[in-house]
């Protein structure tokens, strides 16, 4: 089948937060947003049709997944893509990645307690630690001849010095892009589990890997990681479904799990959306040939990017990502506050990037961008950008 990745769909007045939201939070009107991780492309035709299938018959009320066919699915989806084999035992749902998140710092650490994630990464984790009152610590990745790596000797330092309870791992990383290779996270691995630290594996952008590269399940890379994981899947970024609110998290250690439970019914939490049940199910059935189609398609805006970039903004760099549609650029070289390179890309460029001081320590001078959107609005952005260097 073929899929039509260039057609622009107007989100304007969809109630969409990458589009709808720009003036209300202080941005310019007419904005060009590459900015939050949902994509402009629309769902696959096969969960459009079961979502109208769903919506015909009309009626909402309290649902979950009946019989093994859901789980079937994503079994699946993850037996031969990655090899991995979990049981219908181990998963529970959540609304969302950061809801699992949030609910297993409070299951199993107490206040106070030190939690370590690796920025610059994913802003929602900090919050999250912050949030529910647990300490942060760092173990920063190092930015060397365009590649990211992780400084193990300082992990194993920070967790022992700060007493670490739990490590929340973003695999595949965002936004630097890294792809972990299974010794990485193997040394990572074992550094948890000589130092008891539980380990929460965020693998929500697991199906965006570009060729020559390959992810790995953290808790399937040797028994021991299995029994200290939490491991926090959605078919939400990869099939454009963060709207429904829909996660699947694997936990097959029973303690840690029941401890997770207990804490969702605490928030009151119990049946998920209807919606998101039907989409996740008809997604992990039917969606492989978008998702592969998709791929092919993200990866000849990686080489637009690419191109433009060396062509006509050579103080730009691309630090080449392993996997996901969101690309983090050094910008470094311009020499510029990160007010000034805000002020420059908002207000000069007309595009609303994520600034990489969000994402923490090591952001500084970095901006993140989103390429998952038809190739043309891709290329406007970069002739936005291109202009406001000629002004």
């Amino acid at each position: 089948m073929t899929y039509s990745f260039d057609k622009i769909i107007d989100r304007h007045g969809t109630d969409s937060l990458k589009y709808d939201f720009a003036e209300k939070i202080g941005k310019p009107k007419g904005i060009l947003p590459l900015w939050v991780a949902d994509m402009d492309f629309q769902a696959p035709p096969e969960v459009l049709e079961a979502l109208a299938e769903k919506s015909r018959h009309g009626i909402f009320g309290y649902s979950d997944a009946v019989g093994n066919d859901y789980f079937d699915a994503l079994a699946g989806w993850y037996a031969d893509r990655f090899d991995w084999h979990p049981s219908s035992a181990w998963m529970v749902k959540t609304p969302s990645v950061v809801f699992a998140i949030c609910t297993a710092i409070r299951a199993l650490t107490k206040k106070g307690d030190a939690v370590l994630i690796q920025q610059p990464v994913y802003y929602p984790f900090e919050g999250s630690i912050h949030a529910n009152g647990r300490r942060l610590v760092v173990n920063e990745l190092v930015y060397q001849d365009g590649k990211y790596s992780v400084d193990l000797a300082d992990f194993e330092n920070k967790v022992v010095q700060n007493q670490v309870k739990m490590f929340i791992l973003c695999s595949p990383h965002n936004p630097v892009g890294r792809v972990w290779t299974r010794d990485e996270l193997a040394a990572m691995g074992d550094i948890c589990v000589k130092h008891g630290v539980k380990v929460i594996s965020d693998e929500i952008h697991a199906d965006f890997v570009y060729p020559g590269h390959r992810h790995h399940v953290f808790e399937a890379i040797k028994p021991e990681f299995s029994d200290i994981t939490i491991t926090c899947t959605a078919p939400t970024k990869t099939f454009n479904l963060a709207g429904l609110q829909i996660s699947n998290i694997f936990i097959s250690n029973a303690d840690m799990r029941k401890l997770f439970k207990l804490e969702i019914d605490r928030t009151g939490y119990s049946q998920p959306n209807v919606m998101g049940l039907t989409a996740c199910r008809a997604a992990y059935k039917h969606g492989a040939p978008w998702l592969d189609a998709l791929n092919v398609y993200l990866a000849s805006n990686l080489s637009l990017l690419r191109g433009f970039l060396a062509r006509e903004l050579p103080f730009i760099r691309l630090v080449e990502p392993d996997g996901t549609y969101l690309v983090w650029l050094d910008c470094r070289a311009l020499e510029l506050s990160d007010s000034e390179l805000d002020e420059l890309i908002v207000h000069n460029a007309g595009l609303w990037l994520d600034p990489g001081t969000m994402f923490g320590a090591g952001g500084e001078g970095f901006q993140r961008i989103n390429i998952a959107c038809p190739a043309s609005i891709l290329q406007n952005a970069l002739e936005r950008l291109k202009k406001a260097f000629e002004i």
